[in-house]
């Protein structure tokens, strides 16, 4: 499940929200961004 979160209002939409338009279904922003997965680095010893 691919979820994009607002620029304005910083709320979660899932991909089936956005079939026909691309607003927020909350607050009405036409920005939205897909938010990256942070990684965490390892040491080798």
């Amino acid at each position: 499940m691919t979820l994009y979160r607002c620029f304005e209002c910083g709320k979660e939409i899932k991909v089936e929200h956005l079939r026909k338009k691309v607003r927020c279904i909350y607050c009405g922003s036409k920005v939205l961004y897909k938010p990256r997965q942070t990684s965490t680095k390892i040491k080798a010893r």
